[in-house]
């Protein structure tokens, strides 16, 4: 069964191939034995009255909760930033460096400069999945 689909469906994940990407550390059992272990995140864009917008999100896969979200017009790398910014947050990590690892897709928002930085800083493990199956 398929439901009707009625337009485009827009494309989120744009991937440079000549980027290097970190490694996959979860290969697809999204499973964790404690929170702060494992987050997993990923954008969409949401059909609305006055048009498209894109809503990011960090989901602890322990407790399978969003810990971190924005919404924006623009997907752009602020935007997934300012969603793991809300995690970080919300959700202390209490030991950097602690093991926690963050899986997401290769979208260019997810391996810009400015995102592998940030997670550098907050001394967390990068994971990157194939393209557009976060």
């Amino acid at each position: 069964m398929q439901g009707v689909v009625r337009g485009k469906t827009p494309r989120t994940t744009f991937s440079d191939k000549a980027t290097p990407c970190p490694q996959d550390h979860v290969h697809r059992p999204f499973c964790a034995d404690r929170p702060n272990v494992l987050w997993v995140s990923d954008f969409t864009d949401v059909s609305t009255w006055q048009g498209f917008v894109s809503v990011a999100f960090v989901i602890d896969v322990f407790a399978r909760r969003i810990v971190g979200w924005k919404v924006s017009r623009s997907a752009r790398t602020d935007f997934v930033l300012d969603a793991l910014e809300q995690a970080l947050y919300a959700r202390q990590p209490a030991q950097p460096g602690g093991g926690l690892i963050h899986h997401r897709d290769r979208g260019v928002q997810y391996v810009s400069i400015r995102s592998t930085d940030r997670w550098a800083e907050a001394r967390i493990e990068p994971s990157v999945g194939s393209v557009g199956d976060s």
